[in-house]
């Protein structure tokens, strides 16, 4: 990649150790010198890299490391075993399901993941489990799911027919097994271009759970649906980024890829995502792949995402600090190419369930909604300006 370096200046040193026993460097007792254990620990665990961290640590003197910090590892790792095994319990359950209902279906990450690139599913953390099915599948989706005591969170709307494009999953819960499904009928939230579900369906592959073949996704969509994951969260858990790596050094398709980054305008999130793994983890790119996806554009937004390694940043726990959210908005509307920057922007033009709140019209009248966006807007706007004057 020439002599372009990765600013990790202000990244804790307490990371850049972490990143270094993933890789396997040598670590010594002077760099060791003044560490901050309990932010170490802290990082591992926000990472959610501990589960790779905790086989490497046998590799080290065991005298580097404090006691009560390995103890803590070692706790996590087994919690993250079991995790993993009920997971992998509950995915094979709902395979089932599917495959005796003729639902097509994909799981997205979790233990099939996993047990894909990492070949253990004790090496990686799961909080939920994703599957992907068709948009026209979803209602029979949901009342099987129902059926075996899931229960939907109604998070957003669907009086407009805008949630099928502005949204991409529905989130269910089972109480009694204490597990989180995220049913996706999309790759990503919208408005944005990608596969259909029957491409990616063709395209899929195989992984093995006890003589039970589950269905993901081909590893070129599979690295094309990571990489769009991980930099639309700003790579803020290097989980993510570990994944790419070790897809990377997989078998790939790499100019089937580059032909699918570049269809689906995510050229410069892919060059991203093969910088920062290169420069973190020491991912070998080879000169064809540096040629066709590195660009200028993807060094910027490489070096943007350093922001988020400097602090621990989660981005689901609101509200933000102002300079986070602030940034994050930034940075998002950098990785989108000029084509969806037009498509964000003449999104904004499409009625939202909002403007239902607003002026309640019947369903026939729902058309209505596209020439008054800017009126009901503009009257929200009135409104909310109002209700801040009488509060302050």
């Amino acid at each position: 990649m020439g002599n372009y370096t990765l600013r990790t200046d202000n990244v804790p040193k307490e990371l850049l150790i972490i990143l270094d026993i993933i890789k396997g460097n040598q670590i010594t007792t002077e760099l060791l010198n003044d560490t901050d254990w309990k932010l170490f620990t802290q990082l591992l665990i926000h990472h959610r890299l501990y589960p790779l961290i905790y086989p490497r640590l046998k590799d080290y003197d065991q005298s580097f490391f404090p006691s009560h910090i390995l103890q803590i590892i070692s706790y996590k790792y087994r919690m993250n075993t079991i995790e993993m095994l009920k997971l992998s319990g509950e995915m094979i359950e709902l395979d089932s399901l599917f495959t005796n209902n003729e639902i097509m279906s994909i799981f997205l990450k979790g233990p099939a993941l996993a047990l894909e690139i990492y070949g253990d599913i004790s090496l990686r953390t799961s909080g939920d489990l994703d599957i992907l099915v068709s948009i026209d599948q979803l209602e029979s989706v949901n009342v099987l799911l129902c059926k075996v005591g899931y229960k939907k969170d109604e998070y957003f709307s669907t009086t407009l027919d805008d949630w099928k494009w502005r949204h991409h999953h529905l989130t269910y819960y089972h109480s009694e097994k204490g597990i989180k499904l995220e049913v996706h009928w999309r790759l990503n939230p919208g408005p944005s271009k990608e596969p259909s579900f029957r491409e990616l369906w063709e395209r899929r592959s195989r992984v093995s759970f006890s003589g039970h073949s589950i269905h993901l996704l081909g590893k070129e969509d599979l690295f094309l649906f990571l990489v769009t994951h991980g930099a639309r969260h700003g790579w803020s858990r290097l989980r993510w980024l570990v994944d790419i790596h070790k897809l990377i050094n997989k078998d790939m398709d790499w100019p089937s890829l580059i032909n699918r980054l570049k269809k689906y305008d995510y050229m410069r999130i892919g060059g991203q995502s093969i910088i920062l793994s290169n420069q973190l983890l020491n991912t070998s790119i080879d000169k064809y792949m540096t040629n066709e996806i590195i660009s200028n554009c993807s060094k910027k937004l490489a070096n943007e995402a350093v922001f988020y390694l400097e602090r621990m940043i989660n981005l689901h726990s609101e509200p933000l600090p102002e300079d986070v959210s602030n940034f994050h908005k930034k940075h998002m509307f950098h990785l989108l190419s000029l084509r969806q920057k037009l498509l964000l922007i003449l999104s904004f033009l499409y009625p939202y369930p909002d403007d239902v709140d607003v002026l309640p019209l019947p369903k026939r009248l729902h058309f209505l909604y596209f020439p008054l966006r800017p009126f009901l807007w503009s009257w929200r706007r009135v409104k909310g300006l109002r209700k801040q004057t009488i509060s302050s």
